[in-house]
Formats: C-alpha cells, structure tokens, sequence
C-alpha cells in the first residue's frame, strides 16, 4: 500500500477523528446507544492521540506501534459491529461502518515509521 500519510498528517487527521466523532450525535441527531458510542470513541481517540508519541502527542508514552495496532483493530471491529449488531448502532449503522472504513483506511496509509524518524 502507498504509505501516503506522515506522522504529521496522521496526528492532525486523528484530532479531526476525535471531532467528528463529538459532533455526530449533534450533527447527525444520534442518541441513546450510538450516540454513548460515539462520545466513548471520542474520548479513547482523544487520550490515544494526547498519549501518542508522534507529532501533536502531548504526553509522548503511548508507542507509535501500538497506536498503530489500536487503529487497525478499531476500523473493522467498527464496522463488524455496526453490521453485525445493527440494533445497538440503530439510525446510526452507516456513520459507523463509514467510520470504521475511514479509520482503517487512514491506518493502511499511514506511515507510522515517519513519527519515530522525526522525532
């Protein structure tokens, strides 16, 4: 896969990630089941993303490589999840598997090893 996506980038689309993430219950009208789920993985991207040691990290303990690995697990679980059990996302089952793409996507292009060479 093209490792399109730097460090930097990756940092700034992660707290892009966390926004979106806040804001859809709101924007989108969700409540209830999806709309906890989507304020929880809110709050994880937010503390992953601070603990990150990449750029934008705030508090540099969490190893790019596992960060690395929360995302890759995190995108199809989302969108297993949404399509698997779609009573618990219910109204929201397609902003989760859009999600859930979007996140793995992002992991397939990044380039993790960018974090540690600016480092």
């Amino acid at each position: 896969a093209m490792k399109m996506l730097n460090a930097s980038i990756h940092s700034t689309l992660d707290y892009a990630t966390v926004v979106v993430f806040a804001s859809a219950p709101t924007l989108l009208g969700f409540s209830g089941a999806p709309a906890v789920l989507a304020y929880l993985l809110a709050g994880v991207h937010l503390a992953m993303t601070v603990l990150t040691d990449m750029p934008f990290g705030l508090v540099k303990i969490i190893p790019m490589r596992l960060h690395a690995l929360v995302e890759m697990l995190v995108g199809p679980t989302l969108i297993a999840a949404a399509l698997l059990a779609p009573s618990l996302v219910m109204g929201a089952q397609g902003f989760f598997v859009a999600s859930g793409v979007a996140i793995f996507a992002v992991w397939l292009l990044s380039d993790y090893a960018s974090a540690t060479k600016s480092a």
